[in-house]
């Protein structure tokens, strides 16, 4: 077990035991959001696109239905094996946040598959430090960049990854459609394992 480094508050970070399973799924993973970015195409005839942050007037609410931590085939559940970790946060001995990550050595990339953070403890950095549990990890597998995909509406995740060093890499305008998510893009965000 390890505290965040220049951690005052006593959260302590480990990989997740199988008895952090229930906990980590009832982790509240929602959020609300003034703003949300759009993305729109380019002035002129340059290809790309740009993201606009734009006002959510009312502001948006989201609560995302639970995953799987399987979802690149790394088995990152709790427990996971290999080349798939999930790391917790913990407070006071119970779980204010997780980190569920897999490695693919064919492109060496470390995929933040999922991050959660409980809402009271946001913005206390628990979301930095667990990323930086994956980080350390895909040092230890020789990877060359974390990678992770987070959509448009949740603004706040954005700016937190902005923080973090991560950069917008990519997007996929049609990764939700026919789910709750739909109108929604995916923005995939990606920084070097430094």
């Amino acid at each position: 077990m390890t505290t965040a480094p220049g951690s005052a508050d006593g959260i302590v970070y480990r990989l997740a035991r199988p008895e952090d399973a229930g906990a980590v799924e009832a982790l509240d993973g929602s959020f609300t959001t003034d703003t949300v970015f759009e993305v729109v195409p380019p002035d002129g005839p340059a290809l790309g696109f740009l993201l606009r942050e734009v006002p959510a007037d009312p502001p948006l609410y989201k609560a995302f239905p639970p995953e799987e931590h399987d979802e690149q085939g790394s088995g990152g559940g709790i427990g996971g094996g290999g080349h798939a970790r999930t790391f917790v946060a913990l407070d006071g001995g119970r779980v204010c946040g997780f980190a569920a990550v897999g490695y693919a050595a064919w492109n060496r990339r470390l995929t933040i598959e999922d991050i959660e953070v409980a809402p009271g403890h946001r913005g206390r950095g628990i979301g930095r430090a667990l990323v930086e549990c994956a980080a350390d990890f895909a040092r230890e597998r020789g990877a060359e960049h974390l990678w992770l995909e987070v959509s448009s509406a949740n603004a706040p995740a954005v700016h937190a990854y902005r923080r973090m060093g991560f950069t917008l890499c990519g997007l996929d305008t049609t990764l939700y459609a026919g789910t709750p998510a739909s109108g929604e893009q995916a923005l995939f965000m990606s920084r070097p394992c430094l």
